[in-house]
């Protein structure tokens, strides 16, 4: 252990870059030494902050000799020489030792401190092992630790001494424990073979020398510099053009030189952020920068003559632009929706928030903590939930849970920057919705231990009773569906129990039809679940019990026949009067004192009679096999059997009988017509029997021509030729074409056997070498059928009907036609159209009116064609008129003073005026009107005794009528 604290206190090398390399000849101890070493810091590049006043220390070689023959070399990969320092150590080789390698981390600093400057660098050691280590200041007002243990200043400030000590913490994210360091701080001493430097002195960058020629061979003057980045913060307030550094090369003592910059914010876009003063080489920058636009500016510098001819190669100057923390996070979504089930253990996952922050991820400024600011409600626990600071995953730590108490808590989340410090961080907030998902974690519950119900006998889809049930479980989820069965007491499965979707009650339902008399009372066992079983965990039972009282109400059921049909077997035939059998039915109401009576209901052939007391039926009428009711050998007879009760209800039993055959029908001839030629050659007439009957009173048959006429036999001969066919052919040589009827025997094989003689029709007919009749005649003769004569009869009196009906139709609508024109439409009445006070055209000429009307009204309509009853009310009636004066068509204005006169002598006249004063109504203008009747008027008063003087008061529109009447005599 003492080696090794020996060896982390020898002085390194302040050059830019160094190895660390440990060789041994072998020796044990030291082969331990290297080991250990070698896992911890050997072959590992270290990039350290240089200074100008440390930068001639690289030149000198520093060799340190640990006990026997172990050397330990650091050598600079910028410079060409080592620089080494020996120290002689020995002791055993202790095991790696978790935390600060150093008690205290010392380092020199310039008394202006900026912010973002790296200050020193603190190392920890984790012994190989995979630890997240925080560190901390204790002084985080000025001085923060980045994560690979790097010292920065948090704001720019003058170093003081009491700022220059302070201590650096280091803490295990995981395991909690705790390390501590201290730090000291110094002012870089004044050399006193230096001059003071001006603060404000800009650093100058000089333009390496380049390979001079030296007795014919190339000779390296001086070695080219790295130049190291310029960095500079964002969001600088200036004042700008702000200066950077100076570009300057060694031949402006002799050359007038002009330098340039170029790239990107150069002469590149963006353009102008960075200038350059060409004769001074002066860099500035122009304007604020913005690290989230461009980080780095990769600019190079040129020196030229005032010829433009290149005087030294182009250096690269890069421009890291400082982070600063000048935005907030912000949340991808300002409302996060997330879920978690009840009932759920500590450690659940529920959901992940995410923040992002748009300054340097890497750095403070972007890194992110999130912390939950309030939970709402805080029951059961104000801390149902807790955040991962840094990834944002949110998950459970309370149990307790229950959707049925709180179905959903909103949680206010702050994202912070600066690693969570609330003190220079930024922040925003965000909502996280988490709702409690449902589990089942309760089982229906029945409202009641006995439910009833009654139902109607040999009723089904009845709903007997409505099963109650309640879940705590969210509404319609399968968590709070009930599914019902029937565990007991239904051992014929006549009831079923379905879900009412909507309520979640079971409704009992019938299923089969229950017999009052066989069943009178049901006491079901019924047990109700969730359609997803209870989750794990729950005590309650997975299931409730209820039983179901069914009462059956005894009804009038109707009375049936037993068994039905009734088939019976008897022989067509029998005469009315006998009887068949009884049919009888039976009432299912064995607990009601009822009657039956017995009805018939459907008899096609109307053969049978039923007793209504006793249900005896027997026949009215000849029972007959042939008959077109009965099909296959079977009548079907339909009768109704009622009772007395309430309401009366029936049922209906059908009779089967079964027909037997007897020889009841002879046997006809078939083909009734047929046709052959004169002569016997080349055809002949196959015919065979026709008989309704079956067997063994059928076939085979018997065929045979009679005696008499002895023209038959004389003229025809007929053959069997098996027992159903025989064939007719001509007995002579020649029969005259005609119709002939040709008497046939015929006997079927009954018992007794049944005969008879059946005409045949035949039309003997010329024929040609094919056997075809040629003749034009038919066997019906030249004319139609009888059913085709009735059917064009038919058609032809339907016809005659349809337009008989047509006829009347026409005079029918003729004589409303004349009866309407009879009365007159008030639209078409002239004396209305004419007084019509809502237009004001142009007056009459404007008008199309026929005003001929006016002159001649009884030209329009004559009286003695008006037909009693419908003539007009304000009509005159029908007398003899007196003639008055007819107005010319276009009189003179100078007339219409006449007019009036002789118009109102004319009325005096008239005797069938009065009372009718509607003569004179013009037209109606309301009620209520300040005109008075015209009847009122003094007709056989003089127009010279009026005074028409106040005519000259209506304006000049009434002038003319005043000089006309006004005017005295003249």
């Amino acid at each position: 252990m003492e080696t090794v604290e020996k060896f982390n206190k020898v002085e390194k090398p302040q050059c830019c870059k160094f190895r660390i390399r440990l060789e041994t000849n072998g020796n044990r101890q030291a082969e331990l030494l290297n080991s250990y070493y070698t896992s911890a810091i050997i072959d590992k590049e270290v990039d350290l902050q240089p200074r100008k006043s440390r930068a001639k220390t690289c030149k000198r070689k520093l060799k340190l000799k640990i006990d026997y023959i172990l050397d330990i070399v650091w050598f600079d990969l910028a410079c060409t020489v080592y620089y080494a320092a020996s120290v002689e150590a020995s002791g055993e080789i202790a095991l790696c030792k978790t935390g600060f390698p150093e008690d205290v981390y010392s380092a020199v600093l310039p008394k202006d401190v900026h912010k973002g400057q790296p200050l020193l660098n603190v190392k920890f050691s984790n012994c190989n092992r995979k630890r997240k280590v925080q560190y901390e200041s204790s002084e985080p007002a000025d001085f923060k630790v980045d994560e690979d243990g790097t010292v920065y200043a948090v704001r720019s400030f003058p170093l003081t001494a009491e700022q220059a000590k302070f201590l650096i913490y280091a803490q295990d994210k995981e395991t909690q424990e705790k390390w501590q360091v201290a730090v000291n701080l110094s002012l870089e001493p004044t050399l006193t073979e230096e001059p003071a430097k001006d603060p404000h002195e800009i650093e100058e960058i000089v333009f390496p020398r380049q390979l001079a020629k030296h007795s014919g061979s190339l000779q390296r003057q001086k070695r080219d510099w790295v130049i190291p980045p310029i960095n500079l913060p964002e969001n600088s307030r200036g004042p700008f053009p702000q200066e950077l550094v100076r570009i300057r090369s060694d031949r402006d003592k002799n050359l007038s030189l002009r330098y340039s910059v170029t790239g990107p914010g150069a002469d590149q876009p963006p353009t102008g952020i960075f200038i350059i003063n060409p004769i001074s080489g002066q860099l500035s920058v122009t304007k604020p920068l913005d690290r989230e636009l461009i980080a780095r500016f990769h600019l190079r510098a040129h020196a030229v003559d005032i010829n433009g001819n290149q005087v030294e190669n182009p250096i690269d100057i890069v421009i890291n632009v400082i982070d600063m923390n000048d935005n907030r996070p912000e949340f991808l979504h300002q409302v996060w929706n997330g879920s978690v089930p009840e009932g759920s253990k500590p450690g659940t996952y529920v959901m992940t928030v995410t923040a992002i922050d748009a300054d340097d991820p890497n750095a403070q400024n972007g890194m992110l903590r999130y912390r939950i600011l309030s939970q709402a409600p805080s029951t059961p626990s104000p801390n149902m939930f807790t955040i991962n600071n840094e990834t944002g995953d949110i998950i459970t730590v309370a149990a307790g849970l229950d959707r049925e108490k709180v179905q959903q808590y909103t949680l206010i989340i702050q994202a912070t920057d600066m690693e969570g410090n609330p003190t220079y961080g930024l922040s925003n907030t965000a909502t996280a919705v988490i709702t409690v998902t449902d589990v089942n974690d309760n089982p229906p519950e029945f409202m009641a231990m006995t439910f009833y119900g009654e139902v109607p006998e040999n009723r089904v889809d009845v709903i007997v009773a409505n099963l109650t049930v309640t879940d705590k479980d969210q509404p319609h989820t399968p968590a709070w569906n009930a599914v019902y069965r029937i565990s007991g007491g239904d051992p014929t499965g006549r009831f079923a129990i379905q879900t009412d979707p909507n309520s979640n009650d079971g409704l009992v339902t019938v299923v089969k039809p229950i017999d009052f008399e066989t069943n009178r009372m049901f006491v079901l066992t019924v047990a109700a679940e969730n359609q997803v079983p209870l989750a794990k965990g729950i005590q309650h039972p997975p299931q409730s019990t209820a039983t179901v009282s069914v009462t059956v109400i005894d009804v009038n059921e109707n009375p049936y026949f037993a068994p039905n049909p009734k088939i019976i077997r008897q022989e067509e035939g029998l005469h009315a009067g006998t009887m068949l059998t009884t049919l009888t039915a039976q009432d299912p109401d064995r607990y009601m004192q009822q009657s039956i009576r017995y009805t018939k209901l459907s008899d096609p052939a109307n053969w049978l009679k039923i007793d209504p007391v006793n249900g005896q039926i027997t026949t009215i009428a000849v029972l007959d096999r042939e008959s077109p009711n009965v099909k296959n050998n079977i009548y079907n007879a339909t009768f109704l059997a009622s009772d007395n009760g309430i309401p009366p209800m029936s049922g209906t039993g059908t009779l089967q009988i079964y027909l037997l055959d007897i020889n009841d029908n002879a046997p006809q001839v078939l083909p009734q017509e047929a046709e052959t030629c004169e002569t016997p050659e080349p055809n002949s007439i196959n015919i065979t029997a026709l008989d309704y009957d079956i067997d063994p009173n059928a076939g085979p048959f018997a065929f045979d021509l009679p005696l008499s006429p002895v023209t038959i036999k004389r003229n025809w001969t007929i053959t069997r030729l098996n027992g159903d066919f025989a064939q007719l052919n001509l007995k002579i040589k020649f029969l005259e074409a005609g119709i002939y009827e040709v008497p046939i025997i015929i006997t079927d094989s009954g018992n007794p056997p049944k005969s008879n003689i059946s005409i045949l029709r035949v039309k003997v007919c010329q024929c040609d070498s094919n056997g075809d009749c040629t003749d034009v005649d038919r066997i019906v003769g030249a004319g139609l059928g009888t059913g085709a004569i009735i059917a064009i009869l038919l058609c032809i009196i339907i016809l005659l009907i349809l337009v008989l009906m047509f006829v009347v139709w026409m005079k029918r609508r003729d004589k409303e036609r004349q009866a309407k024109q009879l009365l007159i439409d008030p639209e078409d009445d002239v004396r209305d159209n004419i007084l019509k006070y809502d237009e004001e055209g142009g007056g009459e000429e404007d008008q199309d009116y026929d005003l001929s009307q006016l002159q001649q009204p009884d030209t329009v309509e004559p009286d003695a064609i008006k037909p009693v009853g419908i003539r007009r009310l304000d009509e005159r009636p029908i007398h003899a008129e007196p003639q008055y004066p007819v107005r010319s068509a276009a009189p003179h204005p100078g007339d219409i003073g006449d007019f009036i006169n002789e118009g109102l002598k004319a009325a005096d006249n008239d005797p069938t005026a009065p009372p009718y004063d509607s003569l004179l109504v013009f037209d109606y203008e309301g009620s209520g009107s300040t005109a008075g009747s015209l009847s009122s008027l003094n007709s056989s008063s003089s127009g010279g005794d009026q005074d028409y003087d106040y005519l000259n008061d209506w304006g000049p529109r009434f002038k003319k009528l005043a000089d006309m009447y006004g005017g005295g005599d003249d």
